[in-house]
């Protein structure tokens, strides 16, 4: 989570003209098959039309500032808000560093991976007074695991630069990997500069970001490296997760980001049971209290999010089972 305060103008998206306050009434596509099978459709089934036509409605409780989107496994979008226009995203873009390195690097069950050796400039950049940074030591040998661990979890910018080095050589080669992913991903409106989130011109949207967060979510490497309460570095002290939602109400990651041009940033994910099937619900939340202290975005970003988990758990199961009672 970066705390790096600059004057560079939010950049917000234009909310829709139709959004009264905090809530809107959406309309959910319901794929009823899937629902009573328990299949898990890949990201095109789960958006696709396949005439299942519209079976309930879910009152979401979506931000008052920024963008928001709301995804369900095996059901699709439930939609999203606040427009395309790109935005910073802080510490967010650590998800597209890691979703790299696995699919570069791929680790399967308890694999650890290979060493990799800290070098001086991770050890210095540990102690930086301006940057989230977790402390490394230079000439140690860390597992990949390890340093995903780190970053993920505690946020470090300075191991996000690491691994792009031990990766690619370098930050800006690994910079061109992760847009082509983007690309690949069909993610339009997103550009990487960085490979940390500091850069205020690395850009994306709620959308686009739902794309890569549902992806990420299928390796089961990722998934559990997110829903870690907290990390110890060796020879270091237990840092926490940086999410403060994770544990409460089904949630299980994902990755938050804070700057004062971004505002406050969460890409989450949460499970809950629906019509009998455990679904993975992931939620995005972009800009919210931008050009203000991060603090006060990364509170503002918890809140949206807190809202929009109750109002999916609160309503998603009822529309469900009408969709399964219209089909019958």
């Amino acid at each position: 989570m970066s705390t790096v305060r600059r004057h560079t103008p939010p950049g917000r998206g234009a909310r829709p003209a139709a959004l009264p306050g905090r809530r809107r009434l959406l309309l959910v596509p319901l794929v009823v098959g899937a629902l009573l099978t328990g299949a898990c459709a890949g990201p095109a089934a789960e958006d696709g039309a396949s005439g299942s036509g519209v079976a309930g409605a879910v009152e979401l409780a979506w931000p008052d500032e920024g963008q928001a989107s709301v995804a369900v496994e095996g059901i699709g979008s439930l939609g999203s808000t606040g427009g395309r226009t790109p935005v910073p995203i802080a510490s967010v873009t650590k998800v597209m560093t890691a979703y790299v390195i696995l699919k570069e690097h791929p680790l399967k069950g308890g694999d650890t991976g290979p060493g990799i050796v800290a070098d001086q400039q991770a050890a210095d950049e540990a102690f930086s007074s301006v940057e989230s940074a977790a402390p490394v030591l230079a000439g140690h040998s860390y597992t990949q695991r390890e340093l995903l661990e780190i970053m993920m979890v505690s946020s470090a910018n300075n191991v996000a630069r690491l691994l792009a080095r031990w990766d690619a050589g370098g930050q800006e080669a690994f910079v061109d990997k992760m847009n082509r992913t983007a690309a690949e991903l069909g993610m339009e409106d997103t550009t990487y500069t960085g490979v940390s989130g500091i850069e205020s011109d690395t850009r994306s949207t709620a959308d686009d970001q739902m794309k890569l967060a549902r992806a990420a979510m299928k390796d089961p490497v990722f998934r559990a490296i997110v829903a870690m309460p907290a990390v110890t570095p060796p020879g270091g002290v237990r840092i926490p997760n940086t999410n403060k939602l994770l544990g409460r109400d089904g949630v299980i990651g994902l990755k938050t980001g804070s700057s004062t041009p971004a505002g406050g940033n969460l890409v989450w994910a949460a499970t809950q049971k629906i019509a009998g099937t455990p679904r993975l619900v992931i939620g995005v939340v972009l800009g919210q209290r931008a050009g203000r202290a991060p603090v006060e975005g990364s509170a503002a970003a918890r809140d949206a999010s807190r809202a929009l988990i109750a109002s999916v758990r609160d309503g998603l199961p009822d529309a469900v089972t009408r969709a399964a009672g219209a089909s019958g």
